[in-house]
């Protein structure tokens, strides 16, 4: 029996007939973090309280300093407390060097100043975009005797399009830091 080899590739072409294989189309992960509740936190012996989500867990140092960590997110924001001793000049000088250390990786860095003059509260908020180590810092005082300095860190290496919306829940926890944050 002798085959034609027409007949072949015809029975091949219907065979690899199918339906075609089409890419999926390019799609942003979304993820929603659950709307934060806030509660009133100060700890004995400091001189400062503020509005703390109850999604965070505080770690307090000895000393007023803390780091309220978001396992959820992967973050932390790490708040540090010092006492204005005649030394204003100096402490604002090193959180706002602090916050320019990132300008080598980061692609902007925006000023957005902060004041609450009923509670005595000045300060500016850092935000920084682009693959830094820290994606906001922050400095509060009342120019006469208190000083709070506030950075966000994530426990993974800086990719700013992967850890965006982490970055944009915990940099308007930092807003309500600072806007709820009492002598």
């Amino acid at each position: 029996m002798r085959c034609n080899p027409m007949l072949f590739l015809l029975f091949l072409m219907l065979w690899g007939c199918g339906e075609h294989t089409i890419p999926k189309p390019k799609a942003m992960l979304r993820l929603e973090f659950p709307n934060g509740e806030y509660k009133e936190y100060s700890k004995e012996g400091c001189e400062f309280g503020f509005a703390k989500n109850e999604l965070s867990f505080i770690t307090s140092k000895n000393d007023c300093s803390m780091v309220l960590d978001y396992p959820m997110m992967k973050g932390s924001i790490y708040l540090t407390y010092k006492p204005v001793n005649s030394n204003l000049n100096t402490l604002l000088t090193d959180a706002q060097r602090l916050s320019y250390e990132h300008v080598v990786k980061a692609d902007n860095i925006i000023e957005q100043p902060f004041i609450n003059t009923r509670e005595k509260v000045y300060g500016m908020f850092y935000e920084v975009t682009g693959n830094a180590a820290s994606q906001s810092q922050f400095y509060v005082t009342d120019s006469i005797n208190h000083f709070v300095t506030g950075s966000l860190y994530f426990y993974a290496k800086p990719n700013y399009d992967s850890i965006y919306p982490a970055a944009v829940y915990l940099q308007k926890d930092i807003r309500r830091i600072m806007e709820s944050l009492h002598w």
